[in-house]
């Protein structure tokens, strides 16, 4: 007996491997490299093809909680993310090429798993199957899916650039964490003042975008999470400055002053080579992308050794299709995981392939799957994505929001974060004694 897991992303790959560790076997179909989505460029599995962070650590956040519970749950790409750690602050962010060759290595020379290099167009029947095939889900599948279950849906995700260290202009920039978070050098930070803000802003809106080819070029649907910097740049003036160019937190040791905007930048891989402009997804021609982010001054040399991109994302109707195990209502032995089910960002992925690899296995296993406790940000985001009374479903990250109120909300906010951790890791320990799940 074996289990079909489809797509090879973080999701899928979290979900091959859990079922691998259960002594089950996998069939895990990848359609790269043979073809690939516009938007990747690798032929490794677990590909970034956004940013290279994967949100922050501290326990007391939303995203540093996810993580923590992933790990008690023996998450697979957890491990592969410390191995390629390069320092980003308080965030967790990784070498991206590092990262996909840890998966790829530790998926390929599982026992468990083999691995067929084929697109698949429909969705299976001969076995317990686990679809994680993304947001950029292939064409003929997402036909498939969209006239199995309606309701589909699309939105716009946007990647940001990425130049080369030695092209920045360091007598116009300076090396600090926000708030002095993390180490000094975590982040390079160009700042620019009120002129050169307002050279920069005009010159951006201005800018002549891409064409969007197959999108809906008339009435794009933009996901707030990453929203290309020109169209948030056109809510105002000042969007950007309490946005991606907030600078709060940031002193010019040249200056002594905190200046007007900042456009930080982040190390994209171990060795500080490249470095990628944060929260500066862009849908703006090549050309224009050089010319506009040229004039913030520490980047007039700029080397890009990549443009920013637009793609279309896809992700279902969930709370009519699925339930909170990550199976669909209408065959408890199909399972979604990963973006397409409407959890947004890499780590939530991620967390939905390790519910759904739990599951799939404890179907083929004839016991009771799995639904985990609103309390932890596992189970809360699980709830969301299955919560019937949502009527206009729209991908949600990990925040404690989500989450259920405290008995006793502390009015600190760093406090009330580290409330809502302790609940949830003490009963995430105690979800995981009680069901003897396999750690």
């Amino acid at each position: 007996m074996y289990i079909n897991v489809i797509g090879a992303g973080l999701a899928g790959c979290e979900a091959a491997m859990q079922i691998a560790s259960r002594g089950i076997e996998v069939h895990l179909y990848e359609m790269k490299p043979a073809k690939k989505s516009p938007a990747h460029k690798s032929d490794m599995f677990g590909e970034l093809v956004c940013s290279n962070s994967l949100k922050a650590m501290r326990l007391e956040s939303a995203a540093g909680l996810l993580k923590e519970e992933m790990r008690r749950l023996n998450s697979f790409l957890m491990k592969c993310a410390d191995k390629c750690q390069v320092p980003a602050g308080g965030a967790l962010a990784v070498d991206r090429n590092l990262f996909s060759a840890y998966v790829t290595d530790g998926i390929k020379n599982n026992p468990n798993i083999k691995i067929y290099s084929d697109e698949v167009t429909e969705i299976p029947s001969d076995a317990i199957t686990v679809i994680a095939t993304g947001p950029l889900t292939s064409d003929a599948l997402a036909e498939t899916i969209k006239q199995r279950f309606g309701d589909s849906l699309s939105f716009f995700d946007a990647a940001a650039p990425i130049v080369t260290s030695e092209s920045i202009d360091r007598d116009f920039s300076f090396c600090a964490s926000r708030y002095d978070r993390g180490g000094e050098d975590d982040y390079i930070n160009c700042p620019m003042d009120k002129e050169e803000y307002l050279r920069f802003y005009n010159a951006l809106v201005n800018a002549e975008r891409a064409p969007l080819h197959d999108f809906d070029v008339n009435n794009p649907k933009v996901y707030e999470g990453c929203m290309p910097v020109e169209v948030m740049a056109q809510r105002g003036e000042n969007t950007l400055r309490f946005g991606p160019m907030k600078p709060v937190g940031l002193v010019n040791p040249k200056t002594g002053h905190r200046p007007w905007a900042v456009l930080q930048l982040r190390k994209e891989n171990s060795s500080g080579s490249m470095y990628n402009l944060v929260g500066f997804q862009t849908n703006l021609k090549f050309p224009e992308q050089k010319r506009v982010f040229s004039l913030i001054p520490a980047l007039h040399k700029a080397d890009f050794v990549r443009y920013g991109v637009m793609h279309r994302n896809t992700f279902l109707n969930s709370p009519k299709v699925l339930n909170a195990d990550f199976s669909t209502k209408e065959n408890k032995k199909l399972f979604f995981a990963g973006q397409i089910t409407g959890v947004e960002g890499y780590m939530e992925s991620a967390a939905s392939g390790i519910i759904a690899g739990i599951n799939a296995c404890r179907v083929l296993e004839d016991k009771q799957t799995l639904i985990f406790p609103r309390q932890t940000m596992l189970g809360a985001l699980s709830d969301y994505i299955s919560d019937s009374s949502v009527k206009k479903f729209q991908p949600m990250g990990a925040n404690f929001g989500v989450l259920p109120e405290l008995e006793n909300r502390p009015r600190d906010k760093r406090e009330r974060g580290a409330a809502y951790s302790e609940r949830a890791i003490n009963t995430m320990e105690r979800f995981i004694s009680d069901n003897n799940i396999e750690v």
